[in-house]
């Protein structure tokens, strides 16, 4: 692949995109279900039907309001010479390691930011109130959130200049992390040990992902673990243990809630 992807067509791109979300999802459903951390407290066929049907909803309102990938408009930031990186004019090699780190620290960052301002917590929440934790929690959340974090998003690449290449492969990485670590996932402890150094593994989000204030204001990072441990963050696992530990909020805790017309109305019921 060439530094420049405008060659590549958007169905081109889109399957890989799609290639690369499923058979992540179909990985770590099986893995999760091999050898699994917890046991379920929701049934399965209600919480995945309702949690993916959100994703169908999302991916349809992205393509009514928001026509254009990210990447296409990466790429044609590029060749207009907009932001940061083509101003400079740096090497292909830097432009493209820098446009990933700063990107996977944005979301840090962003997610820090959605759980501090009370509106975007409203939105947010959506996320945190599923009873279980699996596969399909990393893709639940509500379609407003979605489009402003776009919108973040298209604001910060037009900013770097970021390389369309850069964005496909953060996109795609992205996706698959937030598959990866909420997987309902037992691994080895010298795995995790090792693994978590360098990226968020299921053991450290799942902490996330308790009802206590003290544990979901903690490790925020979808990817590199590297944020939450320099911006104090990290939490290294739950005060009562992973098998323990209650997921979920102490608010929409009724079955019902897992419906998704109750998902899409959560931020506007207090």
């Amino acid at each position: 692949m060439t530094e420049n992807i405008s060659t590549l067509t958007p169905e081109i791109i889109g399957t890989w995109r799609l290639g690369f979300f499923l058979g992540m999802l179909i990985l770590m459903a099986c893995l999760e279900q091999l050898f699994p951390c917890r046991a379920r407290l929701v049934s399965r066929t209600v919480r995945w039907a309702n949690n993916l049907g959100l994703v169908f909803v999302n991916s349809a309102l992205m393509r009514l309001i928001i026509p254009v990938s990210l990447i296409w408009f990466a790429d044609y930031a590029t060749n207009h010479h907009w932001g940061l990186f083509n101003v400079l004019d740096i090497p292909f090699i830097v432009s493209f390691t820098l446009s990933l780190i700063i990107l996977d620290m944005a979301i840090y960052f962003q997610h820090r930011l959605f759980h501090l301002v009370p509106l975007f917590w409203r939105l947010h929440r959506l996320h945190h109130t599923d009873l279980d934790y699996d596969v399909t929690t990393g893709l639940r959340f509500h379609p407003v959130e979605i489009l402003l974090s776009m919108a973040i998003k298209f604001a910060l690449v037009a900013a770097l200049g970021a390389p369309g290449l850069a964005v496909l492969v953060f996109e795609i990485v992205l996706n698959g992390m937030a598959i990866f670590n909420h997987a309902n996932l037992k691994m080895p402890a010298p795995l995790d040990s090792f693994l978590r150094l360098f990226v968020i593994t299921p053991d450290v989000h799942r902490v996330h992902h308790s009802y206590k204030p003290s544990e979901f204001n903690s490790n925020f990072g979808f990817n590199l673990s590297c944020w939450d441990r320099l911006f104090g963050t990290y939490r290294a696992q739950p005060e009562a243990g992973h098998q323990d530990m209650i997921i979920g909020l102490d608010k929409f805790r009724d079955p019902s809630e897992a419906r998704i017309d109750k998902m899409l109305s959560q931020p506007f019921r207090s």
